[in-house]
């Protein structure tokens, strides 16, 4: 699993399963360019392109404008890539981009195509060790690593 370090101040918002909209979500690398050792894929969808919240692996919600606010920071101060949430400086942040509502009608794509939240990331995976287990497929996701104050709703 390819992982991103965030800020540690993101607040995340917990809700159980069991209620209504919302959908547990996995976010597997969607392209990979083998020659050049690239990985394109959703970092984290908050609402998918049903309108439906999405729920984590931990069962946690990143709300939308939270997710913008985290991807922005990491952008602007971290953009390196680690493996396994153990070490670092395995890949570099090459793509990045938070879709919106607001920003998808502006690209003229049709509601419902891509989620109405959610953060495409492209990474240039820069360890050869890394990279041969992204192609094998035993790293097939990315993971956002970051330290969040839980709040239940």
């Amino acid at each position: 699993m390819l992982n991103a370090s965030v800020p540690a101040h993101i607040i995340i918002n917990e809700r159980k399963s069991m209620e209504t909209q919302i959908v547990k979500g996995n976010f597997a690398i969607s392209q990979t360019d083998e020659d050049k050792h690239l990985a394109f894929g959703w970092a984290n969808i908050a609402i998918n392109a049903g309108g439906v919240v999405i729920e984590d692996k931990q069962h946690d919600i990143i709300e939308p404008d939270v997710l913008e606010q985290a991807a922005y920071q990491f952008v602007e101060l971290y953009r390196e890539g680690g493996e396994m949430h153990q070490r670092g400086d395995c890949a570099v942040l090459i793509e990045s981009m938070v879709f919106t509502d607001e920003k998808v009608s502006a690209l003229g794509i049709p509601k419902g195509i891509i989620p109405e939240c959610g953060w495409w990331i492209g990474f240039k995976v820069t360890d050869d060790s890394v990279w041969q287990k992204v192609k094998s497929g035993q790293y097939n996701m990315f993971s956002i690593e970051g330290q969040a104050q839980r709040i239940p709703v």
